[in-house]
């Protein structure tokens, strides 16, 4: 079974178990259908793109490598004896007229990557956006680890919520960071992260989605800095580790603005979160988790223990957060 395949059989049974949560609304359960992690596209949103999820119209993907397929070997090898390069004479001099151009290539690539790209396609190493990308189908999936995804102020748009559709996805590829300034909106998901590690993303806008970041398996993600609003779920991890969901300004996302499932051992601290069913909201199977010093606000439960569950049972620590409604009671300031 190929990478896409396992991704999109995860999805069809965990995101509709990480969403289910009984309490008034969030009994709602919303899925990504399995098609949503499918690489390939036929859209023809910016350009012809082809069933390997390449696109032939005017909006390319230029990626750099992230080291120089150059070794030292290439290079020669030194004598310390005589501080010339053993092979000496006419190899030494053609070894180093071959690396002169490749070096002044590699340059001149990296002076260049300033392309955008398109819907659909597979992206690895740097990626610049440059245009706004309005799709009908999935986003930009991201094919290899160390990838940076430079918003550059720009914004990916879908079809809908209602729509199977991703505005970025991370299937099983680690260390992949997205830089804003930029907007994520009108998808089922603006990221998909599903078994990565490392994952990072920060001053993004991701609205009007039904969930703005859904982690699933994934380990060490970070969510620092980023406008989550008008989704129905601001933030949705399951059975996921250490992540990291920090200084985010969260805004009237239906449902929950952060909802954990199985998730253990993170952090939410400092974030704003305002106008949702649940503010907070972790199931009785998530432990060891820390949620201090946030600001949850103006929600029907600012900060919900799996459904009252006494803290002591899975160890969830609440610390210093500013709300007015919790369950247990006590979770607040001063309540």
């Amino acid at each position: 079974m190929n990478q896409s395949s396992t991704t999109r059989s995860i999805l069809a049974v965990l995101i509709a178990a990480a969403l289910v949560v009984s309490v008034g609304s969030l009994a709602t359960m919303y899925t990504l259908p399995a098609d949503a992690t499918k690489p390939n596209h036929n859209d023809d949103d910016n350009g012809n793109g082809d069933d390997n999820g390449n696109s032939n119209g005017d909006n390319v993907v230029n990626t750099l490598p992230l080291q120089s397929q150059m070794t030292p070997d290439s290079m020669g090898t030194s004598n310390p004896n005589t501080g010339g390069v053993i092979g000496g004479g006419d190899f030494a001099t053609q070894q180093q007229e071959q690396i002169q151009p490749q070096s002044q290539q590699l340059q001149q690539q990296q002076e260049t990557a300033s392309s955008n790209a398109a819907c659909g396609q597979v992206v690895s190493g740097v990626v610049n956006l440059t245009a706004n990308l309005n799709c009908s189908g999935d986003g930009i999936i991201v094919g290899g680890p160390n990838t940076v995804i430079n918003m550059n102020g720009f914004s990916i748009t879908g079809p809908g919520q209602d729509s199977s559709k991703v505005a970025i996805m991370v299937p099983n590829v680690d260390n992949v960071v997205v830089n804003g300034p930029g907007s994520l909106s009108n998808f089922q998901a603006g990221v998909l992260l599903t078994g990565a590690n490392g994952f990072q993303i920060n001053s993004v806008i991701l609205s009007n989605n039904q969930i703005g970041t859904f982690m699933t398996g994934a380990e060490n993600a970070q969510v620092q800095q980023n406008i989550i609003q008008g989704n129905s779920i601001g933030v949705a991890s399951h059975s996921s580790t250490g992540s990291a969901i920090d200084s985010n300004l969260m805004n009237g996302n239906l449902l929950a603005g952060i909802t954990f499932v199985n998730t253990q051992q993170s952090n939410v601290g400092m974030n704003n979160v305002v106008g949702s069913q649940n503010g907070i909201f972790l199931d009785g199977q998530s432990s060891q988790n820390t949620i201090s010093a946030n600001n949850v606000l103006e929600n029907v439960i600012d900060l919900n223990n799996a459904n009252g569950l006494p803290t002591n049972i899975n160890a969830n620590q609440y610390v210093d957060n500013s709300c007015e409604t919790s369950n247990p009671s006590g979770l607040c300031i001063g309540r």
